[in-house]
């Protein structure tokens, strides 16, 4: 199951959902699972010191 606590929904919505009409529900499926990874590893946040989640999560570890 995807781990949906740190992603911002109305993100997602507005950057990579509207607008776009996915052909098949895989599609869809594919296209949030990738937004999750890039939102997890790739999206430097300000609020955790520049880094992305992941990264951010290794540090405190």
């Amino acid at each position: 199951m995807w781990k949906w606590k740190p992603l911002r929904w109305s993100h997602y919505k507005n950057e990579g959902y509207y607008g776009y009409q996915f052909k098949a529900y895989e599609d869809l499926v594919t296209s949030i699972d990738q937004y999750i990874y890039f939102y997890n590893h790739q999206c430097y946040q300000e609020k955790l010191n520049s880094l992305p989640p992941v990264e951010y999560r290794h540090q405190a570890a």
